[in-house]
């Protein structure tokens, strides 16, 4: 019978250290955000072009997510840093932040990479209103439950978040594969994915960016092509070969497929620096909310 590994800590001093650490807060503006805070562009439209930039509803969206601050605290908050630091500057009002935020522009910083990247994609679910877990298995649902769903695509070598799209929680997991391969400019080496992806639609969208794709496929699945063909063999039917050859189990530890857990860690700790909540009403802002929360995360 196996036995769980214990772990213990020895070098205590080290340890105690980085625990006290976690605790230090530390707040820094660059001169950038600074600069670009206000708004030039003006629209050359009648009426009067927005005062705040991108950047600045940016941050203060950032800001209210992390601290998960009502809209007034959030407006509060980020004043007082502002005037703490020394820096002259206008905070958003918070009615100015729930209009702007449907609008809003942001993309994902990604760090250049030469080399061709293993993406695996995963999705979670973010929850707009509804009862709590204890409550509804306590006493049953009294409200409508809803919630978001968030699809990423995370660099597996570093754990970078390269794409993400918020849809809402009718959508199947294999309908947005396209839309995030299309927010990726580098080359992909390999896409890893689980049995959600599972269709010939996906496999085609892998194979046009020429792109090795790792998928399980369902446990009644067949071969749809015969080998014999002109045309060369479907990946899908490659990776069912291959598990009737080795194991499914084998398969997956070959082709790298248990990497694809590392999306899950990416979602984890999304979750655990901005919580599962949205709070906001309309779902473009509530779009908008999240992919500020993943530039931090």
């Amino acid at each position: 019978m196996k036995t769980k590994a214990k772990y213990k800590v020895r070098n205590w001093n080290a340890n105690e250290a980085a625990l006290k650490q976690r605790g230090s807060i530390t707040f820094w503006v660059n001169e950038e955000v600074i600069d670009q805070w206000r708004n030039e562009q003006k629209t050359g439209l009648k009426g009067a072009s927005n005062y705040y930039s991108d950047v600045a509803i940016a941050t203060m969206a950032t800001i209210q997510s992390l601290f998960t601050l009502p809209g007034r605290q959030a407006e509060r908050f980020l004043g007082s840093l502002f005037t703490l630091m020394g820096i002259e500057l206008n905070v958003p009002d918070h009615s100015t932040l729930s209009r702007r935020l449907s609008k809003l522009s942001v993309e994902i910083p990604v760090i250049p990479k030469d080399k061709a990247v293993h993406l695996v994609v995963d999705s979670t679910g973010v929850k707009v209103y509804g009862e709590g877990e204890w409550k509804v298995r306590t006493h049953g649902v009294g409200k409508r439950r809803t919630w978001r769903k968030l699809h990423l695509g995370v660099d597996e070598g570093t754990g970078e978040i390269l794409a993400a799209v918020v849809t809402t929680n009718d959508m199947a997991d294999c309908e947005i594969l396209p839309d995030l391969l299309e927010q990726i400019d580098r080359e992909i080496e390999q896409v890893s994915t689980d049995g959600g992806y599972d269709t010939f639609d996906c496999y085609d969208t892998i194979a046009g960016r020429e792109a090795k794709a790792i998928i399980p496929p369902r446990s009644n699945a067949k071969i749809q092509f015969p080998s014999n063909r002109k045309t060369p063999p479907h990946p899908r039917d490659e990776n069912l070969r291959s598990i009737h050859k080795i194991g499914r189990k084998q398969w997956k530890q070959e082709s790298g497929y248990h990497r694809r857990s590392l999306a899950e860690t990416a979602m984890f700790r999304l979750k655990s620096i901005f919580g599962g909540k949205l709070r906001r009403r309309f779902f473009d802002n509530q779009a908008a909310l999240v992919i500020p929360s993943m530039c931090c995360a």
